[in-house]
């Protein structure tokens, strides 16, 4: 196939140019120019902005559009409406964000969808408005491109070349010394999306001409919080020992899920997020590979850079004050009264 992406040398991207190479499909990417122009020297590269220059793809064919960075519902109206005579397939990469209502386990993609904030900028991409954006964001191709539209709704993306640092920070964690404060419990589910699983499923779709709208994430209770940290603490070399610490403990302190602590989301109103029925997906061929294989690549990423990524997880200085607070905690505790988690 000819394949267009929009995007291609950050995270998801790169996984996406690599993954279609090995297939043997012939790739173009589009880019801004601003981030490693030099990666991909045999694919074709594009320059142009989606916000207002779209000239570079003006007179092209492609058996299918990929579409990688649409936060905007301006900007993907935009490039759907450009490619919709010059391609047969848009996959538009989007979010489970989109959804209204995280709260029950078992959601599928035919939930409802999240709506924009009333007086809320459709032009900001914030906490509050990133997933109705995305949203609207599908909305936007599938009104605009006249051929098949193809909906990826991904959880947490992980593995090599995430700058998030958001589960990347769980395997540097690990590969220090000392004791690491995990957020209890131990089993609960946790729903993410090796960026390389993600690309086989796009690509396996693509090529067998399905439309339609799927999550892509683990199945429900495959893979579970303590899972994720024995891989990193094997990968790590067992430097690092996890202290569980109560939910009710964390978010007294004013903890924040997700940032501080990255693949926790407590609380009843996102009891189902990483609960989601993905059954569609795997039907249609979606394969997770080991978590522990995610873990051991994005180890081996990170020993090639300089510093590991900044943007995601607790630092140090909070993660030692905080489980001095827990030690003292439970050295008040009486004997005949045992513990509080």
């Amino acid at each position: 196939m000819r394949v267009l992406i929009l995007g291609g040398t950050v995270f998801l991207g790169r996984h996406l140019v690599e993954c279609g190479l090995e297939r043997g499909h012939d790739l173009a990417i589009f880019t801004r120019g601003h981030t490693a122009p030099e990666l991909y020297p045999d694919v074709e590269h594009l320059v142009g902005d989606r916000g207002d220059d779209l000239t570079a793809l003006a007179g092209r064919e492609y058996d299918a559009v990929i579409d990688t960075s649409g936060y905007l519902p301006a900007d993907v109206a935009r490039s759907a409406a450009q490619l919709s005579s010059q391609a047969g397939a848009y996959a538009f990469v989007s979010s489970r964000s989109v959804y209204a209502d995280h709260s029950s386990p078992g959601m599928t993609e035919d939930a409802a969808l999240a709506q924009l904030p009333a007086g809320a900028d459709a032009g900001v991409v914030d906490g509050e408005t990133y997933g109705p954006l995305k949203a609207l964001c599908e909305q936007a191709v599938l009104d605009t491109f006249a051929g098949s539209v193809l909906i990826l709704r991904p959880g947490l993306i992980v593995g090599p070349y995430d700058p998030s640092g958001r589960f990347s920070h769980w395997v540097e964690r690990f590969g220090r010394p000392g004791r690491a404060l995990v957020p209890a419990p131990a089993d609960r589910s946790v729903q993410v999306i090796d960026a390389r699983d993600l690309s086989l499923f796009t690509y396996g779709l693509l090529e067998a001409g399905t439309a339609g709208t799927f999550d892509t994430v683990n199945p429900a209770g495959a893979v579970t919080m303590g899972a994720v940290i024995e891989a990193c603490r094997a990968a790590g070399g067992s430097v690092a020992d996890p202290v569980w610490v109560d939910e009710a403990f964390l978010l007294a302190r004013g903890v924040a899920p997700w940032t501080e602590l990255p693949l926790w989301t407590p609380g009843d109103d996102m009891r189902g997020f990483q609960l989601a029925d993905v059954s569609r997906a795997v039907a249609a061929g979606l394969r997770v590979r080991p978590i522990a294989e995610t873990v051991e690549a994005t180890r081996d990423w990170l020993a090639t850079l300089p510093a590991p990524p900044v943007a995601g997880g607790m630092t140090p200085a909070r993660e030692a004050e905080l489980l001095a607070e827990w030690d003292e905690r439970h050295t008040r505790v009486s004997p005949g009264e045992g513990p509080t988690s």
